[in-house]
């Protein structure tokens, strides 16, 4: 074993003198080879340090002290010492520097490796799984489609277009060729191989930004994204999720149903959203049939749908378009050589055209309508409703003629009228008017006016022929008599009819007095036999709507219902569809405005066609068709006493009806005899019409001549008028003749007061007045209790100001006072 080097003395002694291994000078060896504890100090245990190789302080006793590394400049197997700057850094030689400096560039690759790619790759894989991309349920709101209205012989009425424009949806598959490589030249030419973003077209979206030029770097897919999420925000987050969202939307879907989707919802211009509306707007033609030229115009047009009537721009981009798809080789040069710029066709000329009678209020009784079964306006243009109405033009414009004629010359600004006629075969609603669609405000501007067709007004008269049908569900028939004299005390009232031509002596068949309209013998009838609960049920029966499915009121907690009066109020809609039970024989049809609705690829939603019917009266058809049938015997002479006629060829039947104005305090004595509502409704085995004129609550009307109007002045002539136009070259029709119930008209013999040449109206039970009037007039009552009111049933509320105050009136009835007639 070779000898230990010697090692250099601690700092402060000298070196060793003497041969290898030899104590140094002044070194004493303590005996026995181990050292000696100092005085005092206890010995150390075998534990202790000495024991294990080791002083207290923890050093090989052996050791002694020196460093080797200060003698390695003495041995021959140590490379020496690295030299020192003056800084005390090693000083590198030229090949260790250009180590170091590769070592440097390295780790700087390395970092920006991490920070550039790696980091960003983590980022990207952490926000790929954490985003959503765009479906079909999620951007319905953005795939709005217009809703397009249909007559009853299919004919278009007009569209209505979604908040945001005209679209046509088409399905995959559907979009051409030619369609979609014009929109590749002009947005994405990469589309079909990109994975959803494109690398250089980012890098030279970037330059285009530096040096000014025009172009971005999204593809269609991040169009698409952006457009689906209707997010433009110009922000690092919004453009790094589009990424993301764009890269997945390409590994789950494919292609064609990418770009089948964002031609369904990027805008073209011109209201157009979506390829198919915007053929339509720009060549009125579908968007498989468009040619390259006409394509590329269109799919130019998407950067700047704003500009598309500057010539100039479009067919800057135009021709920007056309080049490139001959560039990408999707047309040939020769081609190309051909096509001239397309002319697009005039803005707006492409409306299709339609029957014009589409009114708002039909639009908007259509949509409460579908709304009540659940399809509301989301739904509807979601779908790209195709609703199918009963709506009949001719019917219409009847309909809307009878009304202005018969408003022609009357000079009582608060004259308004409605007029609706119902099919009794179906229930459809064959014409609707609620009176003009635009009125002045009291500044004088436009504004919508009121749908009076759908608003509740007391009916008067024309509610008997509901009693009339309640009296026959209990068996009683035409020829029961009840005493049909006027003023009448009857439930502690005096009721009284329009003077001696109302009247019909003690002995009065219920048919005579239906004739007439003898308010005493259906005021006696209801009060005493009836009841008014089985009237408001006859009338519900027959089609009158009450809350919540409708805004008429049938109240019954006093006998006023028996007139049409009180808080009795029913709407000109319901009033004809409930006399079209008693037309259909029976039979119950629910009014509606749709007769079929689906979506815009034909697929049905419902079809009211296929609806089954009911008896209206009774569970037994043929014994509800009786009861009908009754009803119609009782009010085809009513026709000939209101100084009506029928049209040629055909059967009618009708009652007038007259709601008397209810008098103030500071009125002109002739306001006594005044009218505010009046009512003509009437049908044949074919069309259910009912008119009504009146005022906008408790209006005193008059005439040219400043005469009271009745039922039979202007609301009878109008719903003659319409019934003429309409039917006119329509087969002739008869009601069926059923069996009579109970006692028989014809088996009764009664004596009847003669009738006076003008009808009369008292005001008081004894003092009767002679009416100047020469119109024949629907009957009124007259108590002697004029004091104590009377309310609407719970949760009868009217729904429009109903006019009178007082017994007969609207609002809250007050029992005693002029009567309804």
């Amino acid at each position: 074993m070779p000898a230990r080097r010697p090692v250099p003395p601690p700092p402060g002694q000298r070196p060793q003198q003497g041969p290898p291994a030899s104590p140094p000078e002044g070194f004493r060896q303590p005996r026995g080879g181990r050292p000696v504890p100092p005085p005092g100090r206890e010995p150390d245990l075998i534990t202790h340090h000495a024991h294990n190789g080791t002083d207290d302080f923890g050093r090989d006793p052996y050791d002694d002290g020196y460093d080797d590394a200060a003698f390695n400049e003495f041995a021959d197997d140590v490379e020496p010492q690295d030299e020192l700057d003056e800084k005390g850094k090693k000083v590198l030689t030229p090949a260790q520097r250009k180590k170091r400096r590769w070592k440097i560039a390295r780790r700087v690759a390395y970092a920006c490796v991490g920070l550039f790619f790696v980091v960003p790759a983590i980022a990207f894989v952490i926000t790929y799984f954490l985003v959503d991309v765009p479906t079909p349920d999620s951007i319905k709101s953005l795939q709005n489609q217009p809703i397009t209205y249909y007559d009853a012989s299919n004919q278009v009425m007009g569209r209505e277009l979604p908040p945001g424009g005209d679209r046509q949806l088409l399905k995959p598959g559907e979009v051409p060729e030619v369609v979609k490589h014009a929109v590749y030249s002009a947005e994405d030419a990469t589309f079909e191989t990109n994975s959803g973003f494109d690398v250089t077209g980012i890098l030279r979206a970037v330059w285009n930004q530096v040096s000014g030029g025009q172009g971005g770097g999204s593809t269609i897919s991040q169009q698409y994204i952006k457009q689906a999420t209707q997010n433009d925000a110009p922000t690092l987050t919004r453009k790094w999720t589009e990424l993301a969202k764009s890269f997945k939307m390409n590994n789950q879907q494919s292609k064609e149903e990418i770009i089948t989707s964002y031609l369904n919802i990027v805008y073209f211009g011109r209201g157009a959203s979506g390829i198919q509306a915007a053929a339509k707007a720009y060549f009125n033609k579908d968007a498989k049939d468009l040619n390259a030229s006409e394509a590329s115009l269109l799919a130019g047009l998407i950067q700047g749908p704003g500009r598309s009537e500057n010539q100039d721009y479009a067919q800057r981009r135009w021709a920007y378009v056309m080049d490139q798809m001959v560039a990408n080789k999707w047309l040939r040069a020769d081609e190309r050589a051909t096509f001239q710029y397309p002319t697009p066709i005039p803005k707006n000329a492409n409306k299709e055209q339609n029957s014009g009678k589409l009114t708002y209020q039909v639009q908007q009784r259509i949509k409460d309508e579908l709304a009540a079964k659940g399809y509301d306006e989301n739904k509807l243009f979601s779908s790209g409703a195709k609703i199918y109405t009963t709506i009949d033009p001719a019917a219409q414009d009847a309909a809307e003629k009878a009304a202005a004629d018969g408003m022609k010359g009357q000079t009582d600004e608060n004259l308004l009228n409605a007029l609706v006629a119902v099919d009794p075969k179906t229930g459809g609603v064959l014409a609707y008017y609620g009176g003009p669609e635009i009125v002045k405000d009291a500044n004088g501007k436009d504004q919508i006016a009121q749908d009076r067709a759908n608003q509740a007004r007391n009916p008067g008269s024309s509610v008997k022929a509901f009693d009339l049908t309640a009296f026959l569900k209990m068996g009683k028939g035409l020829g029961e008599t009840f005493d049909g004299s006027n003023n009448r005390v009857l439930g502690g009232r005096t009721v009284r009819n329009a003077g001696d031509s109302a009247s019909c002596g003690k002995d009065c068949t219920v048919a005579k007095a239906m004739e007439i309209s003898a308010n005493t013998v259906f005021y006696d009838m209801v009060l005493n036999v009836t009841k008014p609960s089985r009237v408001a049920e006859a009338a519900k029966e027959a089609g009158v709507k009450v809350s919540p499915n409708g805004k008429s009121i049938l109240y019954t907690d006093d006998n006023n219902i028996s007139l049409g009066g009180g808080g009795t109020a029913v709407t000109p809609e319901d009033m004809a569809a409930a006399y079209a039970s008693f037309a259909s024989g029976g039979v119950y049809h629910e009014q509606h405005f749709v007769s079929k609705l689906t979506n815009n690829q034909d697929e049905v939603e419902f079809d009211q066609n296929n609806i089954k019917t009911n008896p209206a009266f009774d569970d037994d058809a043929a014994k509800s068709q009786q009861i009908a049938g009754n009803v119609t015997e009782a009010l085809v002479p009513v026709i000939d006493h209101s100084k009506l006629k029928c049209p040629s060829g055909h059967e009618c039947a009708g009652k007038t009806g007259t709601q008397q104005y209810t008098a103030k305090a500071d009125d002109p004595a002739s306001y006594k005899d005044r009218n505010a509502q009046t009512w003509m409704v009437g049908y044949t085995p074919s069309v259910s019409a009912a008119v009504w004129v009146g005022g906008d609550g408790n209006k005193p009307l008059h005439d040219p001549k400043n005469k009271p109007i009745f039922g039979a002045t202007i609301a009878g002539p109008t719903w003659q008028n319409f019934m003429n136009l309409y039917l006119k070259g329509k087969p002739a029709e008869k009601f069926d003749k059923v069996q009579a119930i109970g006692k028989d008209v014809n088996d009764v013999t009664t004596t009847q007061s003669k009738p006076s040449d003008t009808p009369s109206i008292t005001t008081t039970p004894t003092t009767p007045e002679s009416s100047e009037s020469t119109e024949p007039s629907d009957t009124e009552t007259n108590t002697s209790k004029p004091t104590r009111p009377t309310r609407p049933g719970p949760g009868e509320t009217p729904t429009f100001p109903l006019g009178n105050t007082s017994g007969g009136g609207g609002g809250v009835a007050k029992p005693p006072g002029a009567g309804p007639g």
